[in-house]
């Protein structure tokens, strides 16, 4: 009796028919699908020529058609081929077993060492906290860099831009603040950039010690668009999980403009009108959202603390991604062509550079050092194209003749070789050396 049961309660578990689409439309990255009913994010596989089946993700409708696009490369797609809907997948599960690991936007490993698991379920689309109960910023956090640990130092749970133009050593900078930071785990998210730098970063720039400790995500510049974007989202849901089990997580996000330009690729195939220079107006809305996931949570014993990279197109900082960066991240940190040019590495332009953090984590006396320094260095500014020319007169300002003696110390205390370590408070010795050396700070 309880077999008969049993097995008619299996039998009304098997579906009497399979709902299937036909594809009806392919234009560039967007496909049309009809004749079964689709909802916004649903995974579909999409039957190929050779009989192979491809994943994409619905990404839209209009009346009965259905958009999708391709998680990889499509080819070999016709007319009229099979469309199947997936059924809700199970998360990804998650647990220590990622550390050390390089994964895609999938959560599937890339690096040949085999399954990933957990005993974590993992939501690619992290839990909203409640800006009430966010853990605030109070502790520093230790990146091992001397001009952002000494002007610029950063939170536990802050989230910063380092902005730059190409070629002005952000990915140099972004492996030595991976290397230097103090942190339980880092998870780095590879976005949008060339395959080249990949094997790079983990290789030169995280090497096995800094890999151990690290979760890698990976979706290059081929990819297709919803690779990268989910690539990104995944990158945060890691991050927000080490963060809950009471780990001080450090995010990097390389880069927050290839995101942005994902994002652009997906609305502007949908129909969205461009806006500002060719972004659509939800590219925008979308960011905040992004970012909020990041930083700290409810549990006061974890941290999350994210750097982005954004890319400034010619060098422009009113590019609207940049100054949307600058607008809802807690400080931003601008690196230099011109200090590029001259060798001042890393080439953060101090002056330019904001922590809005800084009141909170470093000690008054660091804060007055801080402001004296930036002080001077703004002074030697004013001067330098004097200074060639002969046309400096000493003596007309006191502070201004400090500044000009003071500054070749200062550009070397700022200069930082590629694997120098500078601790955050070995650094703020020596800069508080630096200006007793003439006058005590004020």
């Amino acid at each position: 009796m309880i077999g008969a049961v049993i097995r008619r309660l299996d039998l009304a578990a098997v579906p009497v028919a399979t709902p299937t689409g036909r594809l009806v439309g392919a234009s560039g990255l967007l496909l049309e699908s009809v004749g079964c009913p689709l909802y916004t994010g649903q995974r579909c596989s999409i039957e190929t020529a050779s009989g192979e089946w491809i994943d994409a993700q619905v990404v839209g409708f209009r009346e009965e058609v259905s958009f999708l696009m391709p998680l990889k490369k499509a080819d070999g797609l016709s007319t009229g081929a099979r469309v199947l809907p997936q059924q809700a997948r199970g998360d990804l599960r998650i647990g220590p077993q990622w550390l050390g690991r390089v994964v895609n936007g999938l959560g599937e490993p890339v690096d040949g060492l085999g399954r990933l698991g957990g005993d974590h379920a993992l939501d690619i689309q992290p839990r909203r906290v409640d800006p009430l109960r966010k853990a605030p910023v109070r502790d520093t956090l230790d990146v091992g860099v001397r001009a952002i640990n000494s002007l610029l130092t950063l939170g536990r749970g802050q989230r910063v831009g380092l902005m730059a133009g190409s070629g002005v050593g952000k990915s140099v900078l972004l492996g030595l603040i991976t290397r230097q930071t103090v942190a339980d785990v880092v998870v780095v998210g590879l976005i949008g950039e060339r395959s080249r730098e990949v094997r790079e970063f983990i290789d030169m720039s995280l090497g096995p010690e800094g890999l151990r400790r690290a979760v890698v995500v990976i979706a290059p510049a081929d990819e297709s668009p919803l690779m990268r974007l989910r690539a990104t989202e995944l990158c945060h849901a890691i991050a927000a999980y080490y963060r809950d089990q009471s780990r001080h997580v450090l995010l990097l996000v390389d880069s927050l403009t290839r995101y942005a330009m994902a994002r652009r690729e997906v609305a502007l195939a949908l129909g969205e009108p461009p806006a500002t220079r060719g972004y659509p107006p939800s590219v925008f809305s979308i960011l905040p959202q992004l970012v909020e996931s990041a930083g700290n949570g409810e549990n006061p014993q974890g941290s999350m603390s994210a750097i982005y990279t954004v890319l400034a197109e010619g060098d422009d900082q009113q590019d609207p991604v940049v100054d949307t960066a600058r607008a809802i991240l807690d400080g931003h940190i601008v690196m230099s062509r011109a200090l590029a040019e001259r060798g001042h590495y890393p080439a953060i332009d101090v002056a330019a550079s904001v922590s809005r953090c800084m009141a909170q984590v470093a000690d008054p006396a660091h804060q007055r050092a801080a402001r004296e320094l930036r002080e001077l260095s703004s002074r030697y500014a004013q001067v330098r194209d004097l200074l060639p020319l002969g046309a400096y007169v000493p003596g007309t300002d006191p502070a201004t003749d400090r500044a000009v003696r003071l500054y070749p110390r200062i550009e070397a205390f700022l200069c930082q070789g590629v694997r120098e370590a500078a601790p955050l408070d070995r650094t703020v010795a020596q800069l508080q050396e630096l200006l007793a050396s003439e006058g005590a700070t004020a």
